[in-house]
């Protein structure tokens, strides 16, 4: 399992730290030498070299560098970037280490350490690198990123779980954060139920998460089969029955789930959840009368949800109130918070049946050519991520372990 975090920590997050790299090199001003300016010329020179990815080249500078002027910080951090980035982490390590025996607070000087460590295996002097990065670059998500991948090399999915959430803070959409961050999520989940497990097989949890497992499966029947038993053990338990209706509706079996979340209601009688999934279940069976009550109740609770209305307007359009129906969906598209969601591009949709049933054929054509642009933008976003997936995996299918 570690072998495998490795890999995948490698090859999905070094691309994104390639740019840092070079601007790394850049950023450190030349010092003043004693000697004349050949020193300084071979520095710029392994920058460029660097910034380039002429390694051999730029290794022989910094090489050189650093042996006419021993005390300069920055050419041994560069030379380990450069060993980095060459795959012989054992050089890059001495490099680095000396870099901050020079300078101790060198800026991403402990960050490629600690990258060059876990690289080595040495996941708890990698661990104490990455922390010590943190305390001079607490905003920079990729040293949090790295401190939970090297948590996870070393098998503490907890700690990894924590610094893969403040790196998901920092960068909400970064891709290989979320990777790494739901992987350790996930082991946490599964040392969790396993631990639970042993303490005691026969609990009703147990056999609520087994549920929701065979759910994850798509395993339907056995999800049913062990939801129920978790009710049979534990039958006055709010959620549980509101789990089981879930399955149900999922399945289509719009019957067995209306009594299951009016079970959960008669438990719970605040769910608000329940009374607006059973009111779905209700328009689905061709029940607006019992919906209408049930959304009026979600209404009172959350006025401003813009799933409610647009369900309430479905209720109101099997009822035949069309004025209703129409004021609904309207206050669905002004209520989302999301202009693009498919609750809005079917409240635009509906809208365009019930004006044309009210013969107001301009009403009908602007909310029909709305509802035809937000689905031609959704369409063009789905293919662009399944454009993005295909490169990404064909990326994945080249790439080469570090």
């Amino acid at each position: 399992m570690r072998k495998f975090l490795k890999y995948m920590g490698m090859r999905g997050s070094w691309r994104s730290l390639s740019a840092f790299l070079v601007l790394a090199a850049c950023l450190f001003p030349i010092l003043a030498f004693s000697q004349a300016g050949s020193i300084e010329k071979s520095f710029h020179h392994g920058t460029e070299a660097l910034r380039n990815g002429q390694l051999e080249i730029a290794a022989a500078d910094f090489s050189e560098v650093t042996a006419h002027a021993p005390g300069f910080a920055e050419a041994y951090f560069n030379l380990g970037l450069v060993r980095l980035q060459q795959g012989r982490s054992n050089d890059a390590v001495p490099a680095l280490q000396k870099s901050l025996q020079l300078k101790p607070r060198l800026r991403g000087a402990n960050l490629f350490l600690g990258i060059a460590l876990y690289r080595e295996d040495n996941y708890a002097k990698s661990i104490a690198a990455l922390k010590r990065e943190t305390l001079l670059d607490a905003s920079n998500p990729q040293v949090w990123m790295w401190l939970g991948v090297a948590q996870l090399g070393a098998g503490d999915a907890a700690s990894a779980s924590i610094s893969l959430d403040r790196a998901a803070t920092l960068k909400p959409d970064d891709v290989d954060i979320l990777y790494h961050r739901g992987r350790a999520h996930m082991l946490v989940s599964k040392e969790s139920y396993e631990r639970m497990y042993k303490a005691d097989p026969n609990s009703w949890r147990v056999h609520e998460v087994l549920a929701q497992s065979f759910v994850e499966q798509n395993r339907m029947e056995e999800a049913i089969k062990e939801c129920q038993t978790a009710i049979d053990l534990k039958p006055e338990e709010p959620g549980l029955h509101e789990e089981l209706a879930d399955i149900y509706q999922r399945q289509n079996l719009l019957a067995e789930a209306e009594t299951a979340f009016q079970a959960e209601l008669k438990i719970d009688p605040q769910s608000v959840s329940s009374m607006y999934k059973l009111a779905v279940v209700s328009i689905e069976r061709s029940k607006p009368e019992a919906a209408e009550q049930w959304l009026r109740e979600v209404l009172r609770r959350t006025p401003q949800s813009a799933d409610a209305h647009y369900q309430m307007g479905r209720a109101q359009a099997q009822l035949g109130d069309a004025a209703a129906a129409i004021t609904s969906f309207s206050a669905a598209v002004k209520n989302s918070t999301e202009p693009d969601s498919e609750t809005v591009r079917q409240s635009y949709y509906q809208l365009a049946q019930l004006y044309r049933r009210e013969q107001k054929p301009e009403d009908s054509r602007a909310a029909l050519d709305s509802f035809m642009r937000l689905k031609q933008q959704a369409d063009a976003r789905q293919a662009q991520k399944l454009q993005d997936k295909m490169k990404r995996a064909a990326e994945g299918e080249g790439a080469q372990p570090q």
